[in-house]
């Protein structure tokens, strides 16, 4: 079977909802990261088999098209969306990956687009006693109600079981906040400017004083969340550029590529969706035959500060080598984009590292998702 590799990684900045990217339609921060990552690989437009990317808000159409069309790709390039919530720019990745690895397509762009700003409003038609259209925010994750959680009172239930304390999740969110302050000219090399925004705009000076003056959003006062241990809605897009190693290599764009080792999407139990990431990096490593130990650097989505806290511990990661740009709490969480953008993150974060390095990225979503994917060197 051929062996997929990622050549190009660019992402968008990530701006909280109704922030300095809120005028931008998703499909054309999307067409932004096809744009750039397709100049990095000096990849003419003609070229690219497929498009697959994640969306989850848009509520129907194809943005991915839109996308393609925005970006100047030929009409042929067929592009399909996929809405697995969170974990839907990470499945789209894996979808193309294995378009390559199937021997279907040789060179497919993938990621994912998103923009809280522009979403739709959401109404479904009466029915029986109802008089008029019913608002809603989001459709159901499973057919029970009762194992169909809202996602902070999961995050919250989790807390209180792991007995996971306000504190220590503050701590976790003022790190984050750090790395990624600490991490603004690395992370310039992967952010593709749009509307003049050329960097993450929501990272700050997160400190103790002021976490401890936030009310809890969500649990009890012991274990709660507060709004510093939550992602906040926002805009965003990623893509990557997945073609064969063998042609890698024949364009001469071997020392870029990093090999697609593995991937996979896993469901889990609906009412703890953040524990499934575990269950779905666990299952990689055992296919792999290797261990936590031995991965050189990760990204774990920070959907919610107990969420990663839980998935590091549990997956046994050595903390000191997750996010190291920081994630998901100092930047936002762009739903469909979310899973895309930690890959471009990981992607860029292995240039560096030494010949058959290992990295692996993880997320989960909401119905009891989880997605995973370990690149190599």
């Amino acid at each position: 079977m051929t062996t997929a590799c990622i050549i190009a990684a660019r992402r968008s900045a990530v701006a909280p909802r109704g922030g300095a990217l809120g005028a931008v339609e998703p499909w054309e921060l999307g067409a932004a990261t096809i744009r750039a990552a397709l100049a990095d690989a000096d990849i003419d437009g003609h070229r690219i088999d497929l498009a697959v990317y994640g969306n989850a808000l848009y509520a129907g159409g194809n943005p991915a098209r839109l996308a393609t069309l925005a970006a100047g790709l030929p009409e042929r390039v067929a592009a399909l969306t996929i809405d697995s919530q969170c974990c839907a720019g990470m499945d789209a990745i894996a979808l193309a990956a294995a378009q390559v690895e199937a021997g279907h397509a040789e060179i497919v762009l993938a990621g994912g687009l998103e923009s809280y700003t522009r979403a739709p409003l959401r109404m479904r038609r009466a029915t029986g006693d109802e008089t008029g259209p019913v608002p809603f925010d989001r459709p159901p994750f499973t057919p029970w109600p009762e194992r169909d959680p809202d996602m902070l009172e999961a995050a919250a239930n989790l807390a209180a079981e792991r007995k996971i304390d306000r504190r220590a999740q503050e701590d976790y969110a003022i790190a984050s906040h750090a790395r990624t302050r600490a991490a603004r000219s690395h992370l310039a090399n992967e952010i593709v400017p749009v509307a003049g925004v050329h960097a993450d705009t929501f990272a700050r000076r997160l400190d103790r004083r002021l976490c401890g003056r936030l009310p809890v959003v969500a649990g009890d006062p012991v274990h709660g969340l507060s709004a510093a241990t939550v992602a906040v809605e926002a805009d965003a897009a990623a893509s990557v550029i997945v073609m064969s190693e063998t042609l890698a290599r024949q364009q001469g764009l071997g020392r870029r590529a990093l090999r697609v080792l593995a991937t996979t999407s896993l469901g889990g139990d609906p009412a703890q969706p953040a524990l499934v990431p575990i269950d779905a990096t666990r299952r990689l490593l055992a296919e792999l035959k290797i261990r936590a130990d031995d991965i050189a650097v990760a990204e774990v989505m920070e959907a919610f500060a107990v969420q990663a806290m839980a998935c590091i511990d549990g997956i046994g990661l050595d903390p000191a080598i997750v996010n190291p740009g920081g994630g998901a709490l100092a930047r936002g969480h762009p739903i469909g984009a979310s899973g895309a953008i930690l890959a471009v993150r990981l992607w860029q974060e292995m240039q560096t590292l030494p010949t058959g390095s290992l990295g692996i990225a993880t997320i989960a979503a909401a119905g009891g998702l989880g997605s995973a994917l370990v690149l190599k060197r």
